[in-house]
C-alpha cells in the first residue's frame, strides 16, 4: 500500500510556544523540483537526517504520496550540497491537541515571520480538534509549500 500523507496547513494568530511538549532545530534543502508538484527533500532534524521523496498533491491539495528514510546526518550535510539553491531554516514544535498533534514551524532566515501548522490525518475527513490560536487554512495554497517557500521566500511576498 503507498505511502499517503493527509495534511492539513494552517496559518498561526496567537501564542502556541506554552503548549509545546518539545521543539527542534530543523533545516533543509530541495533537489529535483523541477517536475510540478514532486520534490526531494533532504532534511536534518535534532541529530538525525532524512531524505524525502514527495509525489504531486490530489486535487484538494490535502494528499499525497511520501517516502520517507533516515539517513545518517554525514550524509544529509553531503547531500544538502547538492540541493537548489535556498535552504529552509525552521524551529518546530509539537503540541498535543486531542489525539493529533500539530507540527508548528516557526521559520527563520528569507521565511522570518511566517508561523504555521500542519496537521496530519488519517483521511481527508477526519474530525480534529482547532486550537484558539490556530488561523486562517492555507492547505493547497502551493506559496507555503517548503519546497516553494525555497525558490520565493516569505519576505518577497508576505501580506503587510
Amino acid at each position: 500500500m503507498p505511502n499517503i500523507e493527509i495534511e492539513r496547513k494552517f496559518l498561526i494568530t496567537g501564542d502556541f510556544k506554552s503548549e509545546a511538549y518539545q521543539s527542534e532545530r530543523v533545516t533543509q534543502g530541495y533537489m529535483a523540483c523541477n517536475t510540478e508538484g514532486r520534490a526531494v527533500r533532504i532534511r536534518i532534524k535534532g541529530d538525525k537526517g532524512f531524505i524525502t521523496i514527495k509525489g504531486a498533491s490530489n486535487d484538494s491539495g490535502l494528499s499525497r504520496f511520501e517516502w520517507e528514510k533516515e539517513i545518517s546526518v554525514e550524509d544529509a550535510d553531503q547531500l544538502m550540497k547538492l540541493c537548489d539553491p535556498g535552504v529552509i531554516d525552521k524551529v518546530r514544535y509539537l503540541i498535543q491537541a486531542g489525539i493529533h498533534t500539530y507540527e508548528v514551524d516557526e521559520f527563520h532566515g528569507d521565511n522570518e515571520g511566517l508561523i504555521m501548522a500542519e496537521i496530519e490525518l488519517k483521511s481527508e475527513d477526519e474530525k480534529f480538534e482547532k486550537p484558539s490560536w490556530l488561523g486562517q487554512e492555507v492547505t493547497g495554497d502551493v506559496r507555503y509549500y517548503n519546497s516553494q517557500l525555497v525558490k520565493n521566500p516569505y519576505k518577497n511576498w508576505k501580506p503587510e
